[in-house]
């Protein structure tokens, strides 16, 4: 049966989060070892730590947990979109976990220094949001397939920090039929329901459609109990889970036309 739609995760699959990611923090960490004398490599692993602690404490978790929104989003994120009342506990959270989460890091190396905490917590922002990073095949792929068959954009995330990573490529967007964002459907990936809602924007039943993504337990676990083809992202070899099988496994986005051939 021909492939009538695909579905693309953003981060990680059309866009390279965990190198913006990993440069702000390598900046931002060297700016702070400047600044206190400790090792930018041992603050980094620092604040990592510090961050997925203090985030896990809050009442929130369970619910960023359910939207898919990791820890690191929330160092840079303002959550001001969102109906959910959630939504307004984190973005009055924000300010507080970004300063104390490069306070914690800090005083774990012996520095106790919240002035530099929060000009490290604004930095760490300012330098993610300088680096919206896309895979080289991207646009090359979506232009390909767009007009052949129907493109959704079905991503994880808060709405308005989804929203600013598309904004920062504003390039990407219009290759998209719709866009679904965790955040604001209520529920996220590897939810079955999210998916539905994706084919249902699409009118194409699951047999017809691929998910395409980089996450297991997200894009692939998800697509698979909804019935859709799963493709799974391997860029840098991540290991494999016996538990989640995708029906096709790639290292780059070009190989996505040898199986919407095959099928």
């Amino acid at each position: 049966m021909a492939v009538a739609a695909v579905l693309f995760d953003l981060d990680d699959t059309l866009l390279w989060d965990e190198r913006s990611v990993e440069e702000a923090f390598q900046v931002t960490c060297k700016v702070g070892a400047e600044s206190s004398g400790v090792d930018a490599s041992e603050l980094l692993a620092a604040v990592r730590e510090a961050a997925r602690a203090l985030y896990e404490s809050y009442d929130t978790f369970a619910f960023t947990k359910l939207i898919g929104i990791n820890p690191f989003e929330g160092l840079w994120a303002n959550f001001t979109a969102g109906d959910q009342p959630e939504f307004r506990k984190l973005q009055e959270l924000a300010p507080v976990y970004r300063k104390e989460s490069w306070r914690r890091g800090l005083l774990s190396l012996g520095v106790d220094d919240e002035v530099l905490a929060s000009t490290l917590a604004e930095r760490f922002a300012a330098e993610r949001r300088q680096r919206p990073y896309v895979y080289e095949e991207t646009f090359e792929v979506l232009g390909e397939l767009q007009g052949k068959v129907k493109l959704l954009l079905l991503t994880n995330g808060s709405p308005d920090l989804q929203q600013e990573k598309l904004d920062g490529v504003p390039e990407l967007a219009p290759y998209f039929d719709q866009i679904v964002i965790s955040g604001s459907f209520g529920k996220g990936k590897p939810d079955v329901t999210i998916f539905e809602h994706a084919l249902n924007l699409l009118e194409v039943p699951a047999d017809q459609a691929l998910m395409v993504g980089d996450k297991l337990t997200t894009d692939i676990k998800g697509g698979n109990a909804a019935g859709l083809h799963t493709v799974w992202i391997n860029r840098v070899d991540r290991p494999h889970d016996p538990e989640i099988q995708p029906d096709y496994e790639i290292q780059h986005l070009s190989e996505l036309h040898r199986i919407m051939a095959e099928l």
